[in-house]
């Protein structure tokens, strides 16, 4: 993430602090259910496969932290998040695994609905760590997983005590790019196929610990509490 990002975070961050009723932080982790990626091949081209090839989802996991705080109903809850995203391709020789690790930076706005319960929505900034295709040559070939750095999340949440429970998704803003990949295939060599699709999205599971929590604290403020 550039410097300008950090420093325009961290004076929002100042500021909402001053009149936030609330504040939270803690860390959050679980598993993520990732889909997307299509790559067309030829057979007349030599290729073991023929038309779109879409791959099947994979269950992966994603760790990270968070900090929140409160206005009323409304709240404010910039997050860091480590991700690993896997789908697999079914070709007819052998499956082959893409494979995405990123960091992502949400800056999540959402609302209290009912009781425990929010909802929320926002951008985040994606910093793509590394991507890898199977069965590739060279076999390190990078894969290029997006042309934009934004995703888009929007989610549930509901808090038990310093519990939370959290489901949302998180999808990518990247449009469409093809890159051309040179596949392996044991029976006619090495040939070259095109990667339509390498952009992930991902559902993602998560149980949260609040490490401090200023609403547990009774003589914070009185009145009901929204953890």
């Amino acid at each position: 993430m550039n410097k300008s990002l950090s420093f325009l975070i961290t004076a929002l961050l100042f500021a909402t602090s001053l009149t936030a009723q609330d504040f939270s932080f803690g860390i959050k982790g679980g598993p993520s259910y990732s889909s997307g990626g299509t790559i067309t091949g030829n057979s007349s081209n030599g290729l073991y496969f023929d038309g779109v090839v879409e791959a099947e989802s994979e269950i992966t996991f994603h760790a990270g932290a968070f900090f929140e705080v409160r206005f009323g109903k409304f709240l404010l809850r910039p997050e860091f998040i480590y991700s690993t995203m896997e789908t697999e391709f079914p070709f007819p020789t052998a499956p082959s695994i893409y494979a995405v690790d990123k960091i992502s930076v949400p800056l999540l706005v959402g609302y209290n609905v009912w009781g425990p319960i929010d909802i929320y929505a926002g951008p985040a900034y994606q910093n793509i760590l590394d991507s890898s295709l199977e069965g590739t040559e060279p076999p390190d070939l990078e894969i290029v997983a997006q042309n934009s750095p934004l995703s888009g999340q929007i989610g549930i949440k509901g808090s038990f005590g310093r519990f939370e429970l959290d489901l949302r998704y998180d999808r990518s803003l990247s449009s469409q790019e093809n890159q051309e990949v040179d596949i392996v295939n044991a029976d006619y060599g090495i040939n070259r196929a095109t990667f339509n699709d390498t952009r992930l999205n991902q559902i993602m599971l998560s149980i949260g610990f609040k490490i401090f929590d200023s609403s547990a604290n009774p003589g914070r403020r009185k009145g009901g509490c929204y953890f």
